[in-house]
């Protein structure tokens, strides 16, 4: 049996020190399969971003392990492999100011270990999405739901085996908001592996499964 796109462990993280610190995760463990659409629901404060950016390599755990694409996630090769493994779709957009939809897009083939093919991927990307049209526009001259297309094609852009998308709707309108579901969807039904940070029910309604990040663990 092939292994879980992503795989954690006992993930354990802790913010503050002495007596003012906070252990934000206490044992979190995860697994999701190639093709799995994945929400994690919690209360405010419950950890569900830290935990995103563990998995992504974007921060790191005091103890437990991560596996991306089979790929143990350690501190040296971290860029490699979140270049070529991961996407992440944020809440914020995260597009770079000065640089066109089209050049934020392209970025995604600059990073260390890129795919040869990202750049010719991401402007297919773009075309399919829509974008073509304003793809020579700055982030701010973007409604919101472009920006948030622009963000997903980066994300997508490198192929990656995990996408990783933290209140990928919060941000938007009904309409741009279903548009940017459906395109998670259509990831995990090309094969990815999707998580989905939310607290919207119409995110965990196009979920395989909704998990609760609870008291620092993972609960079904």
């Amino acid at each position: 049996m092939a292994a879980a796109a992503l795989r954690a462990r006992d993930l354990v993280k802790s913010y503050g020190s002495a007596r003012a610190a906070r252990r934000i995760l206490d044992g979190a463990s995860l697994d999701v399969e190639r093709g799995e659409l994945v929400a994690i629901i919690g209360r405010s404060g419950s950890g569900k971003s830290t935990l995103l950016h563990l998995l992504g390599g974007l921060d790191w755990p005091e103890s437990g392990w991560i596996e991306v694409g089979g790929e143990r996630l350690v501190a040296r090769d971290a860029d490699h492999i979140r270049a070529r493994r991961v996407g992440f779709v944020f809440q914020a957009f995260h597009l770079v100011p000065e640089l066109t939809g089209l050049e934020n897009v392209l970025l995604a083939a600059r990073v260390p270990g890129a795919a040869a093919q990202t750049a010719e991927r991401g402007g297919e990307l773009i075309e399919r999405l829509g974008l073509g049209p304003v793809a020579g526009a700055l982030p701010h001259e973007l409604s919101g739901g472009e920006q948030q297309r622009f963000a997903i094609a980066r994300a997508l852009a490198g192929d990656p085996d995990v996408v990783l998308a933290d209140e990928p709707t919060g941000n938007l309108d009904a309409a741009s908001g279903a548009l940017v579901l459906d395109l998670l969807r259509a990831a995990a039904d090309a094969g990815r592996a999707v998580v989905v940070v939310t607290h919207e029910p119409e995110a965990t309604g196009r979920a395989d499964r909704v998990l609760e990040l609870r008291d620092g663990r993972i609960a079904p």
